[in-house]
């Protein structure tokens, strides 16, 4: 049998056993979120249709699986979808600005070679795809981060419905800092992790430090991990902030 099949058949097992009817969800929510990545990823292809207008709406698909397939509607996740989406907007529009300035869009000379046998006027802007690239990459960890502040300080909530809007937001923002540390490195890692064999391509490119940092694809790769952190720092008082005020208004 496939190891693919059999280390996905462990993973069902496993998140069914731990999660139970939520566990087995969780497992179906990849492959739809999968679905969505593949389908906007065709889509872009088509140089008539704005990357990142594909890219929001992905990203409201990936948030609403993962948020209210998962998780069912209710206030908690309702809350972290609203907050998910003001954030992405923030990051999309600086992120597209930022990247045009860093030009770190399209390929590296180290690429060069691979990309001479192909004609690269194909109508694609390399700046929007960047962005696009950068946000895909950061949307599961904001979501994680919007439901991990949304939920606590409902469960805080409902067992202080007194409690003032202020104090709320303050327990929320202490929430998203113990969150802050452990996301911002996961981010991290993650990323790195995945580009060890770029830095072995360096080694054996012969590249010194000074060539490594002013590389254009190690570059791309840097503001990828910085821009998830700042997206993660963005959305804890903005998540904060939303359920504060939603939830003491209800009152």
């Amino acid at each position: 049998m496939n190891v693919l099949v059999v280390l996905t058949c462990i993973l069902f097992i496993l998140m069914t056993l731990v999660g139970g009817k939520k566990g087995a969800k969780s497992f179906l929510a990849i492959f739809f979120n999968f679905a969505v990545l593949l389908l906007i990823i065709l889509l872009m292809n088509d140089p008539n249709l704005d990357p990142v207008i594909l890219t929001f709406i992905a990203c409201i698909l990936i948030s609403c699986i993962t948020l209210f397939f998962i998780n069912d509607v209710n206030s908690k996740t309702t809350i972290a979808f609203f907050s998910t989406l003001i954030t992405i907007v923030i990051l999309l529009f600086f992120i597209v600005v930022v990247n045009k300035m860093a030009m770190i869009q399209g390929f590296g000379e180290e690429e060069i070679e691979e990309l001479s046998s192909y004609s690269l006027y194909i109508g694609i802007d390399f700046v929007k795809i960047g962005a696009s690239v950068i946000i895909m990459s950061t949307i599961g960890a904001i979501v994680d981060v919007a439901i991990s502040i949304a939920s606590p300080m409902r469960e805080i909530y409902l067992h202080n419905p007194a409690i003032s809007r202020k104090t709320l937001f303050k327990a929320g923002v202490s929430i998203g800092k113990d969150i802050l540390g452990t996301s911002a490195n996961t981010l991290f890692f993650a990323f790195f992790g995945s580009y060890l064999g770029l830095l072995i391509w360096f080694k054996d490119l012969s590249y010194s430090f000074g060539e490594i940092v002013n590389s254009k694809i190690f570059n791309a790769e840097m503001i990828t991990i910085l821009w998830a952190g700042i997206g993660v720092s963005m959305n804890i008082p903005i998540t904060a902030w939303i359920t504060a005020y939603f939830l003491v208004k209800e009152k």
